[in-house]
């Protein structure tokens, strides 16, 4: 194929996009806003858009098209068609490695504008949407591309070996088509997340991106054919559906949900799941730990991305004898804190993701107020177009308050504290919940820090630092935050979900 493609013997169509264009951020946007259906962008079989909005200031950005099932039942078809008949079910891994490689090559390239779509989309402030939001979703796609010529089966003893010279091996094949759904707070780097791993392991996938935030989803696509993929690999259809064919079932959560939903779900027959869903993770911050580090990690851990964060500190425990002083300081320091444009390099807060979240934020610190927490600071939208919500901070969190046990997904820091000394009563609060994502303790006792994450139940525990997350390093949890793991090496990672051993 590639021998043929260099000589000019197998020359395709060239893709036509309709673009929406925009000029922000000091250049020009191209935004593709169709589905994208088998290699080509199309409207919507019924003709149906929806609006995806600014929410920096409530505007419209463009209309996208909403998928219908039709329209599900054509992608997943094309992924059909691209697993058992065209060139990616036949081709080497490494030659697949090297498509994924160009594919990420050409989002560096393009990370600028991916970053100022991610932003006028998400809210997402610019900083960020370049480091993390674009830039991990490159560097996941970079670990999984070396992955592809490294997913292989074993050779087993056997009772049976002698003297008939028997011989046991197994072989890692790929599912077929997957369906797989993303969230709204992370929406370029959860489709890396989830789909890097899906093709590394030779997969055809239907993606579909958040209703909210579907447009660095559509601008993926359009770089997949420009990096080669082949047609029917990879397929995007937007909107709200419901579909159970393929390799996996494909439903969406309502847009304005608590939970983060980032991967695949079974719906109405058996199907292989991964989920990674919500939690409410516990910070338990000791007396002996470094105040600075402790007051700048712990903001980190509740505000960063605006708190629409799946690893979030939801809860923070603070020991008694610096409780005061820690909760004066995170103060003083929100004060600090710019709220406004996302794409002013000065911002250090930008707006909520959409207004029926913002809307369950405040309903959230009206509740938390109601049952007797007391509200520190903030607590209200902030009056300013767009769809802001203070950075907010609550003590004296009972544990059988709904916002200790509830996750708020925004920037809301619930703190609790806890009397001196009394590491077994504060690792039992910890865990006195049903989710068990990710966790933290800060102190700078080594053995009382080992003490405590050996006994957090937790799939993450961060130790003197929070939101360390890395393509390297497995990622999940366990309880209700969902089962299965991204990143990481072969044996734990996605490429275990996305393969089956024969």
């Amino acid at each position: 194929m590639f021998v043929r493609r260099l000589r000019g013997e197998d020359q395709e169509e060239e893709l036509v996009i309709d673009y929406v264009t925009k000029d922000v951020n000091n250049m020009t946007v191209k935004m593709p806003y169709q589905c994208f259906i088998n290699g080509n962008f199309e409207d919507a079989e019924d003709g149906k858009t929806y609006s995806t909005v600014n929410p920096t200031d409530g505007s419209v950005i463009c209309k996208v098209s909403y998928a219908s099932v039709a329209d599900v039942d054509r992608a997943v078809s094309a992924a059909k068609e691209a697993f058992d008949n065209g060139p990616w079910g036949k081709m080497n891994p490494r030659d697949r490695g090297r498509l994924l490689y160009r594919l990420a090559d050409l989002m560096e390239e393009h990370q600028e504008e991916l970053a100022t779509i991610e932003t006028i989309d998400s809210g997402a402030v610019y900083t960020l949407a370049l480091k993390t939001h674009v830039g991990m979703s490159i560097q996941t796609f970079r670990y999984f591309a070396g992955w592809c010529d490294k997913i292989q089966g074993s050779t087993i003893p056997i009772n049976q070996a002698r003297p008939n010279r028997n011989l046991t091996f197994t072989k890692k094949e790929p599912l077929g088509v997957c369906a797989i759904v993303i969230p709204w707070n992370y929406p370029l780097m959860m489709l890396a997340w989830k789909s890097a791993a899906c093709l590394a392991a030779g997969n055809t996938l239907v993606l579909k991106p958040a209703q909210v935030t579907p447009l660095t989803a559509l601008k993926f696509a359009e770089l997949t054919v420009k990096a080669g993929i082949p047609n029917g690999v990879i397929n995007i259809v937007p909107g709200s559906v419901n579909h159970s064919n393929g390799s996996y079932g494909l439903k969406e959560p309502p847009a304005d949900d608590f939970c983060c939903l980032c991967c695949s779900c079974a719906v109405s027959n058996l199907k292989k799941v991964s989920l990674e869903l919500g939690g409410k993770s516990p910070l338990i911050i000791f007396s002996d730990c470094d105040m600075d580090k402790a007051v700048r990690m712990g903001m980190s851990s509740v505000y960063f991305n605006k708190g629409e964060n799946c690893i979030a500190a939801g809860r923070l425990f603070v020991e008694e004898s610096i409780h005061d002083e820690y909760i004066r300081r995170v103060v003083e320091e929100i004060k600090k804190m710019k709220t406004g444009d996302p794409l002013d390099r000065s911002t250090d807060h930008g707006p909520q993701n959409h207004k029926a979240h913002l809307d369950k934020l405040v309903e959230y610190c009206e509740l938390g107020v109601k049952e007797g927490a007391t509200l520190v600071y903030g607590g209200r939208q902030v009056d300013r177009q767009g769809f802001f919500m203070e950075p907010t901070v609550f003590t004296d969190v009972e544990d059988h308050m709904f916002i200790a046990k509830e996750e708020s997904f925004g920037p809301v820091m619930v703190v609790s504290k806890f009397k001196d000394g009394d590491v077994d009563g504060v690792l039992s609060r910890a865990n006195n919940t049903e989710f068990g994502l990710a966790s933290g303790v800060f102190t700078r006792d080594i053995n009382k820090a080992m003490y405590v994450s050996e006994r957090l139940e937790a799939g993450t525990v961060f130790v003197n630092t929070y939101n360390k997350t890395d393509v390297a390093a497995p990622f999940g949890g366990f309880k209700q935050s969902g089962f299965g793991k991204d990143l990481g090496k072969s044996e734990q990672n996605a490429l275990h979900h996305y393969s089956v051993s024969l």
